[in-house]
């Protein structure tokens, strides 16, 4: 069984494809860390993010650069954002990610394009979604816990910022599949979410 969770940047999508994937004993991925990777590979490299050409150079970064605790910084996940909207970037990322989502046994992958172009024939689609406001509460809660000095506007401007790039880029943009269900978690703490879409999953999971 294929699971698909997308959604924009801090709607809580992660937190409900690991609880998932560990729900069900299903191997997961975060494609977001693979374009954060190639984000922070750039920028190792001394290249513009924003150039094609060398953000497809550094889609050839080294397989344990995944486990960097630095992919997860706020400062990466804006390059990420820059990097994704390169048409040869996400197709160079293409393949990696359909061996995964194909691989026997099923798995879940959250991200922005799952359920529309990596696996558009996933089992389950999830779209999870919360307003900016509740989005920036909770990575500011989150980077206040790691000590990271930064204010509650610059957050919720960062956020509108990506929303803009990733619904409006040309290739792969963030929408909803038709398909797809809806959980908006805008009003939902952690294990209220996570009930909510193991339920949406139950509904569709092979008896």
């Amino acid at each position: 069984m294929i699971i698909a969770v997308d959604g924009p940047t801090a709607s809580g999508k992660g937190t409900v494809a690991r609880a998932i994937a560990a729900r069900y004993g299903l191997p997961h991925l975060d494609t977001g860390l693979l374009y954060r990777a190639v984000g922070w590979q750039v920028a190792a490299d001394g290249g513009d993010p924003d150039s094609e050409a060398d953000a497809l150079a550094a889609v050839r970064f080294a397989d344990d650069l995944l486990g960097h605790p630095e992919l997860r910084h706020e400062a990466t996940g804006a390059l990420a954002s820059r990097v994704s909207i390169h048409p040869a970037v996400r197709k160079a990322l293409f393949d990696r990610q359909r061996i995964f989502a194909t691989q026997s046994g099923g798995a879940v992958l959250d991200g922005r394009d799952i359920g529309t172009v990596i696996a558009p024939d996933a089992e389950v689609k999830l779209f999870v979604t919360a307003s900016v406001e509740a989005r920036a509460q909770r990575r500011f809660r989150e980077m206040q816990g790691n000590g990271v000095a930064v204010t509650l506007a610059e957050i919720e401007s960062d956020l509108r910022r990506r929303d803009e790039r990733d619904r409006n880029r040309s290739e792969a943009p963030l929408m909803t599949a038709r398909d797809a269900r809806v959980l908006d978690s805008t009003a939902l703490d952690k294990d209220e979410a996570v009930a909510a879409a193991i339920a949406i999953v139950e509904e569709f999971r092979p008896r």
